[in-house]
C-alpha cells in the first residue's frame, strides 16, 4: 500500500439562494432557467406504485463460488455479532415512480420519512413521500446535473453537482446554499459525499479530485487524487474513518485527516472499484464494476476476501450495507440487486421491475432498502412484505 501526500487548494465563499413558493405544477423542465427557481411539486396516485412481491417473481439464492482470500497478515478476519436479518422470501420490491425526465440517480432517505433523490435529467432535487407516492422538486440553479445525496445529522440534504461544479445544500426549509469549488478546480465530475467523525463533508470528483468542505464555515480543500482519473463511491465507517474508490484507478484510498491518502489495491487486477460502503465492524465493501465481484478489505488485518456475482456477466455498480450488516449490491448485468450473508456466504438475487433498471447507487434505513432506477424514471424499495 502506498501512502500519498496531497498539495490542497482552499476556498472558503458561498453563495445562498433562497426558494420562491409557487402553486404545484405536473411539469418539469429539461433544466432550470433562473437561479431562484421555485419548488415544484408533482402528485403520483399511490395506486400507481408497483408491486413486484417475491411471489410473482421469487428471490433466488445463490451460494457463493470460488471466494477467494489474501492477505497481508496470517491474522484471520475477526468475527461480528449481528441481528437476524429477513429470510427472501420475506420481502417485496416496490416501485414508485417520480416525474418523466427525472432521470434519478442517487437517494437518500430523508429525516421526515420521505426519500431525496437527484434528479440529474432535471437539475433538481427531488422529495419523494412514500406514504401517498407525492413528490416535489427543488431546484438547484442553471446548469445543475446533481449526482450524489446524503443527508446530515440534522436533516439537512448534502448534494454533489457536477453541472455546477459545487457542493449544495438544502436544509428542512428547502433553503439551497451553493458552494462552488475552487476556480482553477473546474469540471470535476463530483461524485459523491460522505461525513468524517470530525463533521468534514469529503467529497470525490471524477476527473481526479477528493476534497473536503467545512459545513459551518464554508472553508474547502480540493486535493489531486493518486494515479488521476477515478474518484467515485465515498463513504465512512461508524468511526468516522472515510474511504473513497477509484473506478477508473482501480484502487481504494484511506483518507488521513491531513488530507493524505493510503492506496489499497484489492487482488484483482483493473477490478474497477465502483463504490464502497463500511459494516459495523469497520470492514470495507467493494463493489467492482469490471470485475463483476464483491470484494472486503479488514483494516486491522489487511485482508482481503472477494466473491463473483451470481449469474453469466454480472456488472457490479453500487454497494450498501444494512442494520443486519448483510450487505446489498445493484448489478447493471443481472438487472438485479443482491443480498449477500457473510456468515453464510450466500446471495439472494431480487429482480428489478424494469429492463433495464440501471440502479447507482443504494442507500436505506431500518427495514428498508432504497435504489433508484434511472433508466425507468422510479424509485424502488426492498422491505418485509406488508
Amino acid at each position: 500500500m502506498d501512502t500519498f501526500v496531497p498539495n490542497p487548494r482552499t476556498r472558503g465563499p458561498r453563495f445562498v439562494m433562497g426558494p420562491v413558493l409557487l402553486a404545484a405544477v405536473l411539469v418539469f423542465t429539461a433544466c432550470v432557467g433562473t437561479e431562484f427557481g421555485s419548488v415544484d411539486e408533482s402528485t403520483v396516485p399511490p395506486t400507481t406504485a408497483a408491486v413486484v412481491a417475491s411471489s410473482i417473481t421469487a428471490p433466488s439464492t445463490t451460494e457463493a463460488a470460488g471466494a477467494s482470500t489474501t492477505s497481508s497478515s496470517t491474522t484471520s478476519t475477526p468475527e461480528t455479532e449481528v441481528l437476524q436479518s429477513f429470510p427472501a422470501s420475506a420481502l417485496e420490491v416496490v416501485a414508485f415512480p417520480v416525474p418523466a425526465g427525472s432521470r434519478p440517480h442517487d437517494v437518500a432517505p430523508a429525516a421526515d420519512g420521505g426519500v431525496w433523490y437527484t434528479a440529474q435529467g432535471s437539475g433538481e432535487l427531488g422529495w419523494l413521500d412514500p406514504e401517498s407516492g407525492e413528490t416535489r422538486h427543488i431546484p438547484l440553479g442553471a446548469g445543475s446535473r446533481p449526482h450524489g445525496v446524503i443527508v446530515g445529522d440534522d436533516g439537512t440534504a448534502w448534494v454533489t453537482d457536477g453541472g455546477l461544479n459545487a457542493i449544495v445544500s438544502v436544509d428542512a426549509d428547502d433553503q439551497v446554499v451553493v458552494y462552488p469549488l475552487p476556480a482553477d478546480r473546474p469540471d470535476a465530475n463530483l461524485n459523491t459525499a460522505a461525513f468524517d467523525g470530525a463533521g468534514l463533508l469529503w467529497f470525490t470528483g471524477q476527473n481526479g479530485i477528493y476534497g473536503s468542505l467545512d459545513p459551518t464555515t464554508g472553508d474547502m480543500e480540493v486535493f489531486d487524487a493518486p494515479l488521476g482519473r477515478g474518484p467515485y463511491g465515498i463513504a465512512a465507517t461508524p468511526l468516522g474513518t472515510v474511504y473513497f474508490a477509484s473506478l477508473a484507478g482501480s484502487y481504494v484510498g484511506l483518507i488521513a485527516p491531513d488530507g493524505s491518502v493510503t492506496v489499497l489495491d484489492p487482488p484483482t487486477p483493473g477490478q474497477g472499484a465502483r463504490r464502497v460502503w463500511s459494516d459495523s465492524a469497520g470492514s470495507i465493501w467493494v463493489s467492482e464494476w469490471n470485475s463483476g465481484q464483491l470484494s472486503r478489505y479488514v483494516p486491522d488485518t489487511g485482508q482481503w476476501t472477494t466473491w463473483p456475482l451470481p449469474g453469466d456477466s454480472p456488472s457490479a455498480y453500487a454497494v450498501y450495507v444494512d442494520e443486519f450488516d448483510d450487505v446489498w449490491v445493484s448489478d447493471f448485468g443481472g438487472n438485479a440487486m443482491h443480498r449477500f450473508g457473510p456468515s453464510t456466504e450466500t446471495f439472494d438475487t431480487f429482480d428489478l421491475p424494469s429492463d433495464p433498471s440501471n440502479v447507482r447507487q443504494i442507500l436505506g434505513r431500518p427495514g428498508e432498502v432504497w435504489g433508484a432506477e434511472s433508466a425507468a424514471d422510479q424509485l424502488v424499495v426492498i422491505r418485509a412484505r406488508s
